[in-house]
């Protein structure tokens, strides 16, 4: 899967300097759900929701822009390209398990939001399958973070969890841009 080009914690640097209170795994989820839902004007969208103010003179707010769209950009051609498609983005590996797996969740939030910002409605547009997936990510958004340990089983079950996020994200864009099989 295509890994993005940005830094982590500096793209939530920028996230914070533009006043933008979401992560940078919430904002990448709101993308992802945005682009697998099929929202043909999905940039502009992630713009109003996140900047609605134009970002003007704020040379913060220009910077964070350019780096929202070049994450976007990544995204778009992963999700849309050859290949397996994309990697949510989160904090580095090194990061504490706690760090990594809040955002997890937070990635979740974002996606969920983004599909429906979108407009897609689960019971009417997607397969039993896949809203079965979808209540399984609001059931990652319930996660007890802290009640997670520093250890190997805890640490395969986030790595396991993260993978199915990639899944969850391609029955969603396998059905709603591609339609149902």
């Amino acid at each position: 899967m295509s890994e993005p080009s940005l830094v982590y914690e500096r793209f939530e640097r920028e996230l914070a300097s533009a006043d933008i209170e979401s992560s940078g795994a919430e904002v990448h989820g709101i993308i992802c759900g945005l682009l697998c839902a099929g929202q043909s004007d999905a940039y502009a969208v992630l713009l109003r929701e996140l900047l609605p103010d134009s970002p003007g003179d704020d040379l913060l707010a220009r910077e964070c822009t350019n780096s929202l769209r070049k994450l976007f950009d990544e995204t778009e051609a992963a999700i849309d390209g050859p290949g397996l498609g994309f990697s949510p983005f989160m904090p580095e590996e090194e990061k504490s398990l706690k760090v990594r797996a809040r955002a997890v969740s937070e990635w979740c939030q974002g996606f969920l939001y983004g599909i429906g910002i979108a407009g897609v409605d689960p019971e009417g547009q997607l397969s039993e399958e896949t809203r079965e997936a979808l209540n399984d990510l609001i059931e990652i958004t319930r996660m007890d973070v802290d009640a997670l340990e520093e250890s190997d089983e805890d640490e395969d079950v986030l790595v396991e969890v993260g993978e199915f996020l990639w899944v969850a994200a391609m029955l969603v864009h396998e059905e709603i841009v591609h339609g149902p099989k």
